[in-house]
């Protein structure tokens, strides 16, 4: 049995942070603001994987009110993620995900976010794919005031797992 999560997230750009998508650190005048690093690639990966497994998001898993997660880097929380399920006996089939960005262009970072992401995960690169678009200057993304990302996640029952329930 497959099963298949979407995942969403959304930051506000600020002065003074550093902008870090899918892993990569991106030169730019500002960054994503967040409790973590607010990687909304990652983000939205997370929420896919755990969404797929019916596992609640990472704002239970990860809470802002922890100040342990307190500029984390979201590649190592995109790790426990994809460990979490591959202990309650799901495996990650792929992942497809877009960011939404006015600026700064992304194509030339995607293969880099590729394999970081996927090493983060423990799968292969060919599983991950990352695209990038502009919203052609409407809304809030439009106007440069954030960055957003969806993401859809597939998994499957490990060879030889019965998958757990997980709560």
């Amino acid at each position: 049995m497959i099963r298949t999560g979407i995942g969403f997230d959304a930051h506000r750009l600020a002065a003074g942070r550093r902008l870090v998508i899918g892993g990569v650190e991106i030169p730019h005048e500002r960054g994503l603001d967040g409790h973590s690093d607010a990687d909304v690639l990652a983000h939205a990966l997370m929420d896919a994987l755990l969404g797929a497994i019916a596992d609640g998001d990472i704002g239970h898993h990860f809470p802002p009110s922890d100040a342990r997660w307190k500029d984390a880097d979201s590649l190592v929380l995109l790790r426990q993620v994809a460990d979490r399920l591959r202990t309650a006996g799901w495996g990650i089939v792929n992942t497809d995900a877009t960011v939404l960005a006015e600026a700064p262009r992304l194509a030339p970072f995607i293969p880099a976010m590729r394999q970081k992401l996927a090493a983060a995960m423990s799968i292969d690169v060919q599983a991950v794919s990352v695209k990038a678009t502009t919203v052609e200057g409407m809304g809030a993304i439009g106007r440069r005031e954030g960055i957003s990302a969806m993401a859809v996640a597939s998994v499957a029952p490990l060879a030889g797992h019965a998958p757990l329930a997980v709560s």
